[in-house]
């Protein structure tokens, strides 16, 4: 067994397909490797005890905003027989609480990853998946699915509810900014909108989806030819469409568009909307730091930059 084992995960942003994935659309999600969460798990002679941003103590004393994680550790300490084994686990994490990136699901991937190493057993990535879904069920209710797979994957996601969930290959020559608008997302209220207006206007609210899951489809295309202009095409459409169905928000249009003056080729709300963050896609380095200076300059509060030069194969 080994005394210190290391788990890692990565932030995920959805691409496109925000809001018509809950109705059977294909979505892209995004890893992103720059921004990570790190588990590193160490053998102590006493006591199980955890140490995180939220929390510092024994993890028979974690609250009940850390339920999630406290039924995934005793879980695998079942499986490992490891019920009396003394460790402690220290979760660090780059990615912000309720901003889209998938935080709650890189944490439930790190400490799986961590625990797997610890107890020094293979682990495979459905194994993965399927123990990450018990700290998601617990956080989300009825989680898709989508985070833990893309927060666990070196290449994006390709995912269409209910039916499948790929990796899927991309070659891309490009930078994405991503910029936190600064204000809270509010996934609920914008999918309980979203259902309120395809009641009200269904005709116009049904276009407005199947529109945004044609433009997957056209990013899964540009992704992989790659196109980078287009791609960048998509993803402004993609806004334009998401402000119709209600979900965007006066912060986000404004940064959006601040980001394509100052030279972004698209520009879009990433995640639930209402708030949260916006993606910006760049074609080189310079207008990457011209872009993300200006987004701070207009309000946001955090900026992160995913390069991405290398054609990647799934693994």
């Amino acid at each position: 067994m080994g005394r210190t084992a290391i788990g890692k995960s990565n932030a995920k942003i959805i691409l496109i397909g925000d809001h018509s994935v809950v109705y059977g659309q294909p979505a892209i999600a995004l890893p992103l490797p720059s921004v990570t969460t790190t588990v590193v798990m160490t053998a102590t002679t006493t006591g199980q005890t955890l140490n995180n941003r939220y929390f510092d103590g024994s993890i028979s004393q974690m609250g009940q905003n850390l339920a999630g994680v406290a039924k995934l550790i005793s879980v695998l300490l079942d499986r490992f027989d490891g019920q009396e084994q003394a460790f402690n686990m220290t979760i660090t994490s780059d990615l912000p609480a309720e901003r889209g990136m998938g935080s709650s699901a890189a944490v439930a991937v790190a400490i799986t990853r961590a625990m797997y190493q610890f107890f020094d057993r293979p682990l495979n990535r459905e194994q993965l998946l399927t123990t990450a879904a018990v700290a998601e069920k617990i956080t989300h209710g009825n989680p898709s699915g989508i985070d833990a797979a893309t927060v666990s994957s070196p290449v994006p996601v390709w995912f269409v509810p209910h039916q499948e969930t790929l990796q899927i290959p991309f070659t891309l020559q490009g930078y994405l900014v991503i910029a936190d608008s600064g204000i809270k997302g509010q996934t609920g209220q914008a999918v309980a909108a979203v259902a309120r207006r395809r009641v009200t206007f269904p005709q116009e609210t049904q276009q407005q989806i199947d529109t945004l899951g044609r433009l997957s489809h056209e990013a899964r295309t540009a992704l992989a030819t790659p196109n980078l202009t287009q791609l960048g095409q998509i993803l402004t459409t993609a806004q334009t469409q998401l402000k119709g169905l209600g979900v965007s928000s006066p912060e986000l249009d404004q940064l959006t568009q601040v980001a394509r003056n100052n030279g972004a080729l698209g520009a879009k709300l990433t995640g639930g909307g209402m708030g949260g963050c916006l993606i910006a896609l760049c074609p080189d380095l310079t207008t990457t730091q011209r872009v993300k200076t200006a987004l701070l300059a207009a309000g946001a509060t955090e900026t992160w930059t995913e390069a991405f030069n290398l054609e990647e194969e799934p693994q």
